[in-house]
């Protein structure tokens, strides 16, 4: 370990631009290839070729989805202290391995049980440990430009999923599904597993470098009206930490959690099922499925454009503001019934919730610090799954009794809207005093 510690070291000071790059460059690679592996969106690519070769229904098969969601609601606490102790360079590199060997497995199931075994446990990390950790990984190297970083991740996420299914897809036509699942297991082996072990230390400080030693600003802007403190907590980008216990008393932190479940829960819903609201409101289904694509590129500029905002406006603001055109858009989708307002509505959904992406994965490094950042992510995180799990059941669910997409996703522009003006009372936490913010981070 010392020894890889040593060429990190050796490689930060000899390159021309800041070590944190190269974390963030690390979850490029990533996103490229281990994260996109289990996505609902690369798994939608081999639901026709495997349920017809297997014989399986599709209900079985999208099982696999909600049961390995569920399970990274029970892990998540648990990988957050692991990230923090061990850093997010040791749980990228081992999840990365576990889910190209499990990928290769899945190009030789023949049972519905062999393929829950498999699946189950890689969708499991991938909602876990690849979603904690790539987020927390450049969140602990980049302070004042944190916002830019993970926009950087955002925009790469956004990228592999929409070129990894089309790319598996063409496998899969020009040779089979077998195929395209042993060439997913082999690019997240080779992209996934050496470079995180290698490069992804856990703090700049455990390299004995600073956090994004960019010159700091001081930008009226920046500060919080009601605080005086920048949405980092302090004025020109201080940073503070908080232990666990810190955080769990304070009043941020639960609205933070609610917001990210409810905000979460409403995306699943909405993104899962705009296809389907659109085929039954009479839209030719090769034209409703323009919506997914367009969902899915709104989110990349979104990225972008929520990322340069975060310095100059407090963040809660922009949570509200996400959220308000997630819900402008959920209500614009129930409207919509032709070409033109479906692709509008898709578009603004897609933009909402990119950054509501953003900011919650910005906002828990910002207001509580990168001390114990893994833990507290990891608590908050099993609400956020279980929002995105409820979400597309509590669709399903109303759909079936009301034969219509209309009341769900009102409810979710309700859901969301209530969630973004919730969130205008999570102002920075007041800094913890010297005399507890020493102490261990379970107590």
């Amino acid at each position: 370990m010392t020894s890889v510690t040593g060429l990190r070291t050796r490689m930060a000071h000899a390159l021309p631009f800041y070590y944190g790059w190269v974390i963030a460059g690390n979850g490029v690679a990533m996103s490229l290839s281990t994260r996109t592996v289990m996505a609902v969106a690369t798994l939608s690519v081999f639901v026709v070729p495997m349920t017809q070769s297997m014989g399986w229904s599709v209900g079985m098969f999208s099982g696999a989805v909600s049961l390995g969601g569920l399970a990274a609601v029970f892990v998540s606490p648990i990988v957050g202290r692991w990230l923090d102790q061990y850093g997010a360079g040791v749980i990228l590199g081992v999840g990365s391995f576990a889910t190209g060997v499990v990928a290769i497995g899945l190009a030789f199931v023949a049972h519905p049980l062999a393929f829950y075994a498999l699946y189950v446990p890689g969708r499991m990390i991938f909602s876990g440990p690849l979603e904690m950790g790539l987020p927390t990984a450049i969140s602990n190297w980049f302070i004042r430009r944190r916002p830019v970083g993970l926009a950087v991740d955002h925009i790469a996420k956004g990228a592999g999923l929409a070129i990894v299914p089309w790319a598996m897809q063409l496998i899969i036509t020009g040779f089979d599904w077998r195929t395209a699942w042993i060439t997913l297991g082999i690019l997240a082996l080779a992209l996934g597993v050496v470079p995180s072990l290698l490069l992804v230390a856990r703090r700049p400080e455990d390299m004995g470098l600073e956090p994004d030693p960019a010159p700091a600003r001081e930008d009226s802007a920046e500060q919080d009206s009601e605080t005086g403190k920048g949405s980092g907590g302090s004025g020109g980008f201080a940073e503070i930490d908080f232990t666990v216990r810190q955080a769990l008393r304070t009043r941020a932190f639960w609205i933070l959690a609610v917001f990210s479940g409810a905000g979460m829960m409403a995306q699943a819903g909405l993104s899962l099922h705009q296809v389907s609201h659109y085929i039954s409101q009479g839209v030719d289904p090769r034209f409703a499925a323009i919506s997914a694509s367009t969902f899915a590129l709104a989110q990349m500029p979104a990225g972008l454009f929520w990322a340069a905002l975060a310095r100059r406006i407090p963040i809660r603001f922009l949570m509200t503001a996400a959220s308000f055109v997630v819900a402008l858009a959920a209500v614009g989708t129930v409207m919509s019934d032709w070409l033109l307002p479906e692709i509008i509505s898709a578009a603004g959904v897609g933009f909402g919730v990119g950054g509501l992406h953003l900011l919650i994965r910005l906002v828990w490094a910002d207001y509580y610090g990168r001390q114990n950042l893994g833990t507290i992510r990891g608590l908050t995180m099993s609400v956020q799954v279980g929002g995105q799990a409820l979400g597309p059941v509590i669709a399903g669910f109303m759909f079936d009794y009301f034969d219509s997409y209309q009341l769900p996703f009102a409810f979710f522009a309700v859901a969301v809207c209530l969630a973004g003006i919730m969130a205008l009372a999570a102002t920075p936490p007041q800094a913890p005093t010297p005399t507890t913010a020493t102490q261990p981070s379970g107590v």
